[in-house]
């Protein structure tokens, strides 16, 4: 296994986790910032940057859900899947850490993932279509457009953040939703962040294989 990939996948989530997460301080600490603007381009630009760090090295995952769909469609091995996911959480959780150094642990705990009015069944059956998605445009632009891939993940993940943030807090992401989780010690909703986008994984890339795949 490549400790430099791995590394990579720490370092691009911990940027994905730490400035996305920022984002949202940022809609409570200036007045007026409204959080369905800043919250999702905060994301999509730290999306962005991960991608221009450490992206060329490791593939750019920085996504459980994402490395799974990797697997799926036998883009890496299942060792190599298996670290990646080990780093992606160590990322999360050293990002949350940053926020926890800069504020507080109420704040880490305002940074997590949490279901809508909807409740819980809403908030699921939103991250498996959102993580859907998102799945289906990655597998599909780093093989059929790779170049664009810095810019269309990213303004997806984007429009995930508008789309998902009312109903579910847009994770698509169990690393970056466990990250917050533990760092403030408040569990509660994780399983859906911890299943959901799995599934949506495995639905993205079905959509692929019939939508888009070669024979």
């Amino acid at each position: 296994m490549d400790t430099r990939k791995l590394i990579a996948e720490a370092i691009g989530t911990f940027i994905l986790v730490g400035m996305g997460s920022m984002s949202i301080l940022a809609t409570g600490a200036i007045a007026g910032t409204p959080a369905l603007v800043a919250i999702p381009i905060g994301f999509g630009l730290a999306l962005v940057a991960a991608i221009a760090v450490s992206g060329h090295v490791s593939g750019g995952h920085f996504n459980p859900a994402v490395t799974l769909g990797a697997l799926l469609d036998k883009r890496i091995d299942a060792m190599t899947a298996g670290g990646y996911v080990v780093a992606q959480v160590v990322g999360a959780i050293a990002a949350s850490g940053v926020i926890l150094a800069i504020s507080n642990q109420a704040a880490v705990a305002g940074t997590r993932n949490t279901p809508g009015a909807g409740g819980d069944t809403t908030a699921f059956i939103a991250e498996v279509f959102l993580t859907a998605v998102f799945l289906a445009v990655i597998l599909t632009v780093t093989k059929k457009a790779a170049n664009h891939a810095i810019f269309v993940i990213p303004f997806t993940l984007l429009a995930i953040h508008v789309a998902g943030i009312p109903f579910s807090g847009a994770s698509v992401n169990p690393a970056r939703a466990l990250g917050p989780a533990l760092v403030s010690g408040d569990l509660s909703g994780i399983w859906i962040y911890l299943t959901a986008p799995f599934v949506g994984a495995v639905v993205g890339w079905l959509v692929y294989r019939v939508v888009s795949a070669e024979d």
